[in-house]
């Protein structure tokens, strides 16, 4: 198209309307001359990649395309180019009379006038019928049917076609009309879901802004961090233990895009957690876990001391493992068509299939609109089965989560193995809008399940719609754990490094409970763990469910206390009891309890022991790495969190500390752990 000089239209007066009519058709006359020379140089008018399709198949069901029609979106780039001269043109010649056109080109220069003066002596075109429908830029840019598909082939007498529609285009668009042809463009964009609703001071404004910054539908529980308590008013802290690493997987793809995450999509003991740490081994199955506990100075607190809590689970050796019977529960919705959903959970169950014995038991069902069994029980052996059916995959519909989870169930129940570990492995982005999804519900439906030996896992997955209050109840509730996966490396941790982990329970309804001594601690606070809270005669109640245990885990719990004689965070009561003998409790900080079942059991057992200075340390240094570096992590939890307790302790404080804490690091880990404190330093909210 000739780019015109608009330079002396500042001087010029106001025009007529017809001068903007004909200059939106000389714009889109000059636009179907270049499509025209671009359909001549191509010649095979050869397919474009779809990118905005979902997939062209859900197993062997012919899928919806949702592809934007490629003419569509040329047409409205080619309002975007030509309504701006066109408004001007408009603007400054609204006030001329009809049939004076020719007046304007007189101030224009040569090759304007040239362009726009054989429009101004064309015969006014014949009218449109009624029943027909008037053709204006509206329907134009809204009614692509008629228009041929993307990649149809050019036949001999398309360029006689593309001839006649632009002459018949230049007509309609030069006939009188009542509304701005700009106006209509928009009001037909916006229509078709190209252009927002708002005001907007300029055209550019109207465009969708990018989808970083589209409406946060992430859906996670609000939780007040945990206050401090009183020892002598509250002296007994109790809670379920938590294994689930969701939290920090789904906080570090955020950060990674350089935004925070949402403080209630922040669980510190899940950050806590994520990391492997080499804690003192167990040496038998029969007693699953060995406790370790460190006293330390508080590093954001001087006059604090942080009492570090680990538990270290028994490592079943191959040998020992039972045979699993497995049903993979996939959401095949269309919500789940992205790269980073049902393409990366294929991926994470093929690798978990790499993990399993020839005499595991794998079974397949999907649900979208509806749900259905893709594979029958199949044994591991028979791999090449699994992984084909895993392969045909595809992704579209609305998400009867519900239903899907009734099916994988019944499959679970008719295979059921009393010798095997019976689990369903979930894996969805949470987005349940069919069928039954009240979450109590579905609660449970879960709870009745695990009574009868088949517990459920979660692998979450996406961004956007991603549904981390629901999956969280569903895997507490299932005896399961929730992991979330953003990443190929997320899904080999998850599912190869720590298979054992996932798959095979060492102890379940895994409670703690620690009583302070009030003779040596006048405050403190549990971090983390706000949605694990038990009340005390929770603990020993063996009806009471809690969180399970699979083998080899790590649970890390780290409580920050205030001892007598140091600075408090709550005044003592005016007349509530003073005297407390310094004796009591025989120089102990308090003593830790814990309470579990073996997974084939139903009584609980116990182990304990006293927490006191035999098992304190003078500086912070001289605590063992894993004690620093995940004294590290709880602090970048906590200023995620926003808790209040900090002080000045910043992210580079934290940094700082997880540096010298690295230690062994074979998977970078840790590394990527500093990395990530870093750019959380810039990340905006």
């Amino acid at each position: 198209m000739t780019e015109l000089d608009l330079t002396p239209l500042k001087e010029v007066p106001p025009p007529r309307e017809s001068a903007k009519r004909a200059a939106l058709a000389r714009a889109f006359a000059a636009f179907d001359d270049a499509k025209k020379s671009e359909s001549e140089t191509q010649g095979t008018g050869a397919p474009v990649r779809l990118r905005d399709a979902l997939s062209r198949t859900e197993g062997k069901k012919p899928m919806r395309l949702l592809h934007m029609n490629r003419a569509f979106a040329a047409s409205v780039a080619a309002l975007m180019v030509g309504a701006p001269t066109a408004f001007m043109i408009y603007r400054h010649n609204l006030a001329q009379p009809a049939g004076t056109f020719s007046e304007v080109s007189g101030d224009l220069s040569g090759s304007a006038k040239d362009a726009v003066a054989p429009l101004a002596n064309q015969p006014a075109p014949p009218p449109v019928a009624e029943t027909a429908g008037r053709r204006d830029v509206g329907q134009a840019a809204g009614s692509v049917a008629a228009l041929p598909p993307p990649n149809a082939l050019p036949s001999p007498a398309a360029p006689a076609r593309q001839e006649a529609k632009k002459s018949e285009r230049i007509a309609n668009y030069a006939a009188p009309v009542s509304t701005p042809p700009l106006a209509k463009a928009k009001e037909a964009a916006r229509a078709r879901g190209f252009m927002t609703q708002g005001p907007a001071t300029h055209d550019s404004a109207d465009i969708l802004p990018p989808p970083a910054e589209r409406e946060f539908r992430d859906k996670f529980d609000a939780k007040d961090v945990n206050p401090v308590k009183q020892v002598a008013q509250d002296p007994v802290s109790t809670f379920s233990i938590d294994v689930d690493t969701a939290s920090y997987a789904f906080a570090r793809r955020m950060i990674n895009a350089r935004k925070l995450p949402p403080k209630d999509a922040v669980r510190v003991e899940e950050f806590i957690n994520y990391f492997p740490y080499n804690y003192p081994r167990p040496e038998s199955a029969d007693v699953p876990f060995k406790p370790t506990i460190t006293v330390a100075p508080s590093p954001w607190n001087a006059h604090n001391r942080l009492v570090h809590v680990a538990l270290q689970g028994y490592a079943l050796q191959s040998a020992q493992r039972p045979r699993t019977n497995l049903v993979f529960l996939v959401d095949v919705s269309g919500s789940m068509a992205s790269e980073d959903k049902l393409p990366l959970v294929k991926n994470a169950l093929r690798m978990l299939v790499d993990e399993l014995k020839p005499d595991d038991t794998v079974a397949l069902v999907t649900y979208a609109s509806g749900s259905g069994v893709a594979l029958e029980p199949t044994k591991i052996s028979d791999k090449g089965k699994i992984v084909a059916a895993i392969d045909a995959l595809g992704a579209g519909g609305s998400t009867a989560g519900a239903e899907g989870i009734q099916d994988a169930y019944r499959l679970a129940e008719e295979n059921f193995d009393k010798s095997a570990v019976n689990r369903v492995i979930l894996s969805t982005d949470g987005d349940f809008n069919v069928g039954v999804t009240d979450q109590s519900e579905l609660k449970g439906l879960i709870e009745r399940k695990r009574d009868k030996g088949i517990f459920l896992s979660i692998l979450g997955v996406g961004q956007g719609n991603y549904n981390d209050a629901l999956m969280q109840t569903l895997a507490q509730n299932g005896n399961g754990t929730a992991a979330y996966v953003d990443n190929l490396n997320e899904a080999r941790k998850a599912l190869a490094e720590e298979a054992s982990s996932t798959l095979f329970p060492i102890a379940k309804d895994v409670k703690i409970q620690v009583e302070w001594n009030p003779a040596r601690v006048s405050e403190y606070r549990l971090i983390g763990y706000e949605t694990r809270a038990l009340r005390r005669e929770d603990f020993n109640n063996d009806k009471v469910d809690a969180g399970d245990v699979g083998s080899g885990h790590r649970v890390t719990a780290i409580y920050e206390i205030t001892p007598v004689g140091e600075r408090k965070l709550v005044d003592d009561l005016r007349y509530g009891e003073k005297t407390i003998d310094a004796a009591a409790g025989g120089g102990e900080l308090g003593f830790f309890k814990l309470r579990y079942k073996l997974p084939k059991e139903d009584e609980s057992k116990l182990i304990s022991t006293p927490i006191g200075d035999a098992q304190a340390v003078e500086k912070l240094s001289a605590a063992p790495e894993d004690v620093r570096f995940s004294i590290a992590v709880a602090a970048f939890g906590q200023l995620l969190k926003g808790a209040p307790y900090l002080g000045k302790y910043d992210y580079d404080d934290v940094i700082a500390l997880a540096k010298g804490a690295k230690g062994d690091d074979p998977f970078g880990y840790r590394s990527e752990f500093v990395n990530l404190a870093r750019l959380a330093k810039t990340a905006r909210p």
